[in-house]
């Protein structure tokens, strides 16, 4: 008979968890290339015009997977989610924004989330008591650090990396 996952040793069960995220991420990559077609354009060079390339179609969306798969290889890739998270939230009705709020702050923003983003002690703590009452603006100042850090960091290193190259050769 079969003792089932119990007689693994948890070292084991470990690494095959690890194994399975890499390999979803290797699958989500391959069905994302297969359902794009080449484009002729070029990337933006600078963050902001990636960022805000209307509205995430052609070599804009080719782009910004391309800079989440470069962010999600240095292990940051929960910069650009919380980014992302911001620019829905500022586009929330206002009976809304108090939810979307705390969700954004339990994933990106509390010391203990999932996805933590990395700011200062001072914007973290305005934040906290931003949250009493929140407005669509809320989340401003983090996002415009988080996207100063991305901009100045990881974009630059993104464009000089095989992953920038990715959504004009693959597709």
């Amino acid at each position: 008979m079969c003792k089932g996952l119990s007689a693994i040793p948890s070292s084991c069960l470990e690494k095959a968890k690890g194994m399975r995220v890499k390999l979803s991420h290797l699958a989500e990559k391959q069905d994302w290339v297969h359902k794009h077609r080449a484009h002729e354009e070029k990337l933006p060079q600078d963050l902001e015009s990636l960022l805000n390339s209307k509205p995430f179609n052609g070599i804009c969306a080719a782009g910004i997977q391309a800079f989440r798969w470069f962010l999600r290889s240095e292990f940051s890739e929960e910069n650009l989610e919380f980014w992302l998270a911001c620019e829905e939230y500022k586009s929330a009705s206002g009976s809304r924004l108090p939810a979307k709020a705390q969700n954004i702050y339990n994933q990106f923003i509390n010391p203990d989330a999932p996805r933590e983003v990395n700011l200062d002690s001072e914007t973290r703590e305005a934040l906290m008591g931003l949250m009493e009452d929140p407005t669509a603006d809320t989340f401003d100042e983090a996002q415009q650090r988080i996207f100063s850090l991305m901009a100045k960091d990881s974009f630059p290193r993104f464009l000089r990396s095989s992953y920038s190259q990715q959504p004009l050769k693959i597709l």
